[in-house]
């Protein structure tokens, strides 16, 4: 008896779905850019972390070293730029279009046969 509720429930919720599609077309297209508004949000915020993650990991390093090695402002100054490079780098292999490396065969890459 349950599956038959089931089943029959399904079948509802899918004549209820087609039904409100035909009566408002709009309505899939605005769910389908409502998510990929979160996705550009979750990029955008996945990439200011990148950025900031390599400064700061560039700064400690380099403020770290020129305290264990009293030369001040040397390593500070070379590890925020290699930090920065490194969050510059990795926002460009986020933002990089996928098809350029479907197109490149990797470094792993074997023999084409």
């Amino acid at each position: 008896m349950g599956k038959e509720t089931d089943s029959s429930r399904q079948a509802f919720d899918r004549r209820l779905k087609q039904a409100m599609d035909r009566n408002n077309p709009d309505r899939a297209a605005e769910a389908a850019l409502q998510g990929s508004d979160i996705t550009t949000v979750g990029t955008v915020l996945r990439a200011g972390t990148e950025m900031v993650a390599g400064l700061a990991v560039g700064v400690a390093m380099g403020w770290g070293l020129d305290r264990w090695l009293g030369c001040r402002p040397v390593f500070l100054i070379l590890f925020s730029l290699l930090g920065g490079a490194a969050g510059v780098l990795n926002v460009w292999r986020l933002v990089r279009p996928q098809d350029a490396l479907e197109d490149k065969p990797g470094p792993h890459a074997g023999p084409e046969r």
